[in-house]
This record gives structure tokens, C-alpha cells and sequence, in this order.
């Protein structure tokens, strides 16, 4: 594991660099093997599904977000070499975060990053600790979920299972139907009915002020068995990681998860069967498809749990570190009043640079693909 602060991987690593209100965003990926076929359109059509301004329930800060890549790539492959992607910061309005400086917004960076840096980070927009570096985090993603896509035909999808205390009801849907309706409507729920209730859930606490959070879904189909390398990079740790470093993330389960906690082992425990074809698989999977850190060959099913938008148009209480007196803040601007239906495709992208990491670190991938 690279010991660099802004990198995350080791065989398929990306540092990530930019900052929100900065000149731009974007990562430089190591790692990536040689040989596959890459282009802009693979990592703008993912960058388009996080981009700012597309509906009500998202900030309307306008970005274009079109994704420019600066080597690493020749003749429409990959070379091996690093490969930098980036996009342009355009729309900014800086000024509204001068208050801040001495007003720390609650439940942003702004306080511990301006101590720790000894108020020379950069506060505008958030600075580092911006959801707008996520950007960064999909073009690497797009690149991995090829990769993943072409070597090991997996399938990742994320999607809005709960939000504002709405829990989607998939029972009825196949992996199929999940995956073809999950980006259908701007929440990004694949059950119809709940994700009406959930925009307008969302349009009723925008115009109270007030912000939602709310929990992604994510699976992953085709793992072979074993990607994962215990005990300090199992397949639990290595994900954990990579999505706890997606801004507003506050919680994470695999299988059955907190719930499994109120089970008995019989219940728990997913027992082993054999197919037809000889394959091995188990009956339930409470596990996530994951035991002891590795792959079992189930479906990979994990759950990150998102806090509400922390900038909200309510008045509320912070301190002035000028004069260390109370203060009353009212936080301006274009807020996302919910981070969810845009974090769906950075859970996709972090999940996909995990597992492209582990499987070349594994041996599941090879450094150089054969045309």
C-alpha cells in the first residue's frame, strides 16, 4: 500500500490532485496495464452521471466537466505509463466562502483542516475536502471498471436503496432490471415508485432549508474466487477504505451486515451447495461474498451510509474565531440538498479501483493484455 497521502492502491494505484474552487481536478493513474483500449467517451459517459446541475435535487453549480486526458494513452490504448486525466474548474463563486474563514460551517472540514494547516488550506468551495475532487475519483473509476469489464467480464452497478428514511423495495427486480433502470430517474433508484417519493422528499427539505442522506447499494457480479489479500488488504479493508474516502460517507456493511448482528449462526451462516455444472456456491449470502478477506464467487453486496448535505440554508450555530464569541451562520450558494444520487457513480468508481488494484496484485489480471 502506497504510503503517499493523496494515493490510494498499490498495483493499480491513483493520486489524486485539485482542488474545488482551484484550476482544476483530476488523478494520475499507475498501474493501469498495457493494452487497453481507452477513450474519452469511456470516461466522460461516467463523469456525466455525476456532474453538477443536472436536476433539482443537485447543486446547480454548472461545470461542463469534460474530461481531457494527458498521457498514458497512444493510438487509443493504454501505454502502460501514467495515465493524467483532468477537468476544469469554471463556475466558482469564491466569494461566498470569505465568511467562513473565521465562521466554520458546521459539519464541514473547515475547523480541523484550519488548525491543522494553520488556516493555509485553501477554504473556497471546501478546498480538498470538497465532494468536487470525487470527480477525480470517476475518471480513475472509469478506467478500472474497463479494465474489470475486459479481463474479467464483471458487472458493477450501485444504485439509492434509502433516502431520507425511504428504503427502496428490490425484491421484485432482477440484477438485470436493477441494472438497466438504476440511472432512469435523478435519484437513482431502481424501484419506480419510491424514488417519486423520494425527489419530492428531496424538493420539500430544499425549500425548508434543510438537507437528506441516505444509503447506496452496491454489487458486484463475476468475482472469481479469492481476490482479496488478508489480512491488512482483504477485500473488506481494501473497499472500507477507498469508500470511506468519499466525502459524507459515515457507515459501511458486506451481506446481511448490522442486521446480521440480531441472527443466530444458523440463520447467519450461508451454507454450500453444488450446481449442476459442478460449481460451488452457497444458498443464501449474508456474507456479501466475502469470507476471511477473500471473494467467494457470490455477488459482492456492500452498503455505504451517507450523512445529510452538510451546507444548509437554515441558520445555525458556529463560533467566530476572531473575537472566540457565538455566532449565528447562514451558509450561501449552490448546495446539493443530498450527496446520494451523485454518489452512486463514485461508489461504482471506488469499488471498480479496488478491485482492479486487487486483482492484478492477485494475479487475476495480467500487467500487459493481449489483442
Amino acid at each position: 500500500m502506497s504510503s503517499l497521502l493523496n494515493t490510494i492502491g498499490s498495483s493499480f494505484a491513483f493520486t489524486s490532485f485539485g482542488e474545488s474552487h482551484g484550476r482544476c481536478v483530476g488523478v494520475v493513474i499507475d498501474g493501469c496495464p498495457a493494452g487497453l483500449e481507452i477513450s474519452d467517451i469511456d470516461v466522460q459517459t461516467k463523469l456525466n452521471l455525476r456532474k453538477p446541475g443536472q436536476s433539482i435535487v443537485t447543486t446547480q453549480r454548472a461545470e461542463e466537466d469534460k474530461v481531457e486526458i494527458l498521457s498514458g494513452v497512444f493510438n487509443g490504448k493504454t501505454t502502460g505509463a501514467p495515465i493524467c486525466m483532468l477537468i476544469w474548474n469554471s463556475d466558482v463563486r469564491s466569494s461566498d466562502y470569505e465568511k467562513f474563514v473565521n465562521n466554520p460551517r458546521p459539519g464541514h472540514a473547515d475547523y480541523p483542516a484550519s488548525v491543522k494547516y494553520s488556516g493555509l488550506n485553501d477554504y473556497r468551495g471546501g478546498g480538498r475536502f470538497s465532494g468536487r475532487i470525487t470527480a477525480g475519483f470517476v475518471m480513475a473509476g472509469a478506467v478500472a471498471e474497463k479494465l474489470l469489464v475486459t479481463t474479467l467480464s464483471l458487472k458493477i452497478f450501485a444504485y439509492t436503496i434509502e433516502l431520507g428514511g425511504l428504503r427502496a423495495d428490490l425484491s421484485k427486480l432482477s440484477y438485470e432490471d436493477i441494472i438497466r433502470v438504476r440511472y432512469s430517474n435523478e435519484v437513482r433508484c431502481p424501484d419506480g415508485v419510491v424514488a417519486n417519493q423520494m425527489k419530492d422528499l428531496i424538493v420539500e427539505e430544499r425549500g425548508k432549508g434543510d438537507s437528506l442522506g441516505g444509503v447506496v447499494e452496491c454489487t458486484v457480479l463475476g468475482l472469481p474466487v479469492g481476490i482479496g489479500e488478508p489480512v491488512f488488504s482483504s477485500l473488506e479493508s481494501e473497499i472500507s477504505k477507498a469508500i470511506f474516502s468519499i466525502p459524507a460517507v459515515k457507515g459501511i456493511e458486506f451481506g446481511s451486515g448490522f442486521a446480521g448482528t440480531r441472527l443466530r449462526g444458523s440463520e447467519n451462516n450461508d451454507p454450500y451447495v453444488r450446481l449442476d455444472n459442478g460449481r460451488i456456491v452457497t444458498r443464501t449470502n449474508n456474507s456479501g461474498g466475502i469470507l476471511g478477506g477473500l471473494s467467494t464467487g457470490m455477488s459482492l453486496v456492500f452498503r455505504a451510509a451517507f450523512k445529510p448535505a452538510s451546507s444548509i440554508a437554515k441558520p445555525q450555530d458556529t463560533i467566530d474565531l476572531s473575537t472566540g464569541k457565538e455566532s449565528k451562520l447562514v451558509v450561501p450558494g449552490r448546495h446539493d440538498p443530498t450527496v446520494v444520487p451523485r454518489a452512486v457513480p463514485v461508489i461504482e468508481a471506488m469499488t471498480s479501483c479496488v478491485l482492479a488494484d486487487l486483482g492484478i496484485r492477485g494475479g487475476y489480471i495480467s500487467r500487459v493484455l493481449k489483442t
